[in-house]
């Protein structure tokens, strides 16, 4: 067997006389069949790479779709029951966008805007802090009257934007919010969630609006926190919070007032005071007080130190959407564009409350009257639950400013609440139906 070097020498010999190979004419063909390998190589990984390409932009479509049929907004009918709903039916009215428009006072307000012939659009993520079904029955309730809810969350920024990209809403009632002031223990992230991260995409949302709307929003009485000074005034200090609820309500009138500072929006905010009536959360005391005497069960009453009695200033629904309709009307205009500011707004804070507080034993007597029954009464200390024992509305500025006059005592509420409850729960002869 010839080894390597002859063999290469007859291939490429050298000594005269031997027959010779281009080397040159080789080197080409080798170089032409690399080149012809790296080309194929090359079109190939285009090949892959448009495959790629073509897969991730049909998965893409596939998952845009699969959102878009899967989402609870959107579409030509959504848009069509949105216009609907938004549409003014009186001169000078106003198209208002109510959050929490399922929860207790936004399903109140939402219909006493639609009765006097604004139009109303109402956004609420249904969530389960209590029983949702109650919710769902607001809805039904609204739905009577003509106003449609939007399911969705005040986070969803896309979802805000197509909503005023749908109605060129000139008023925004904002109450939605995770409420109650002993919850914030179990879950204070949904507080969070809910009444700073929800409030600040809301306002991006409006700011950047053309035209801006109006805004009112729910704050809350709880900001006067460990403030002892009676009545409790706007002019109050509120940097003393007891609970997480309290602190994210003062949290969010620093944060509107920044808005309305930088960029023009009209804000007034509104401090409820202990709202109750028909329709309302299942959370608040006189609600549960209610059930548990009907059902037999013993209610829990606090008292604070010393045994003094809690007292609150329990303000009827009627009393309240009074106060937010009045400062609706009163609210004034935005002065910002596209989301720079043309001029000063207006920013109001109000107490909207009842000005005569009432002790919890009080409020149980009253309800032992309309009830019927006795209650069963377990009288413990207050806990350190960011509870406060007691609050007191000053509502001489609403008064003046608003018209806001309130003419429910609570003899009176307490007496339409349990008769609605009664009703919606189908107790007969005070028993249950279900």
């Amino acid at each position: 067997m010839p080894s390597p070097s002859q063999l290469e020498d007859e291939l490429f010999p050298s000594t005269p006389g031997k027959f010779k190979i281009d080397r040159s004419h080789t080197m080409n063909r080798q170089f032409h069949r690399c080149f012809v390998s790296t080309s194929t190589m090359f079109l190939w990984a285009l090949f892959l790479i448009a495959l790629t390409a073509s897969y991730l932009s049909f998965q893409s479509f596939v998952d845009s779709g699969s959102r878009y049929f899967s989402a609870s907004w959107g579409g030509i009918q959504w848009e069509k029951q949105v216009h609907n709903s938004a549409q003014i039916h009186r001169s000078g009215g106003m198209s208002v966008l109510v959050t929490g428009a399922a929860g207790f006072v936004g399903t109140h307000v939402s219909v006493a805007l639609k009765k006097r012939g604004d139009g109303v659009v109402g956004l609420d993520n249904f969530n389960n802090y209590y029983d949702p079904s109650l919710k769902k029955a607001r809805r039904n309730l609204l739905k009577g009257h003509g106003i449609f809810i939007v399911e969705g969350d005040l986070n969803d920024n896309k979802l805000l934007d197509k909503l005023f990209d749908t109605v060129a809403f000139t008023h925004v009632m904002h109450l939605a919010a995770q409420a109650g002031v002993r919850y914030a223990m179990e879950n204070p992230g949904s507080y969070v969630h809910s009444n700073i991260a929800g409030l600040v995409t809301l306002l991006e949302v409006c700011k950047s609006a053309n035209p801006q709307p109006s805004i009112v929003w729910a704050s809350s009485s709880s900001v006067y926190g460990l403030n002892d000074q009676v009545p409790f005034s706007e002019s109050d200090r509120t940097d003393q919070p007891a609970s997480l609820y309290a602190a994210t309500k003062k949290a969010g009138e620093e944060i509107t007032h920044t808005y309305n500072h930088i960029y023009g929006l009209s804000i007034t905010g509104l401090r409820f005071f202990t709202v109750y009536g028909p329709w309302g959360r299942p959370d608040m005391a006189y609600f549960s007080f209610t059930r548990n005497i009907l059902q037999g069960k013993p209610i829990t009453v606090y008292r604070g130190k010393n045994h003094v009695d809690l007292a609150r200033d329990f303000t009827y629904i009627d009393d309240i959407v009074k106060g937010c309709l009045g400062s609706l009307d009163t609210s004034g205009k935005s002065t910002g564009s596209g989301g720079k500011k043309r001029g000063p707004a207006p920013y109001r804070i109000f107490n909207l409350g009842n000005t005569s507080p009432v002790t919890v034993p009080t409020l149980v007597n009253i309800l032992e009257r309309h009830l019927k029954m006795k209650a069963k009464r377990n009288v413990v200390e207050m806990p350190g639950n960011g509870d406060v024992p007691f609050t007191h509305a000053n509502i001489s500025l609403a008064r003046t400013q608003l018209g806001y006059k309130p003419t429910t005592d609570l003899q009176t509420g307490l007496k339409k609440f349990v008769r609605w409850y009664l009703s919606y729960y189908g107790y007969n002869n005070d028993k249950p139906v279900h």
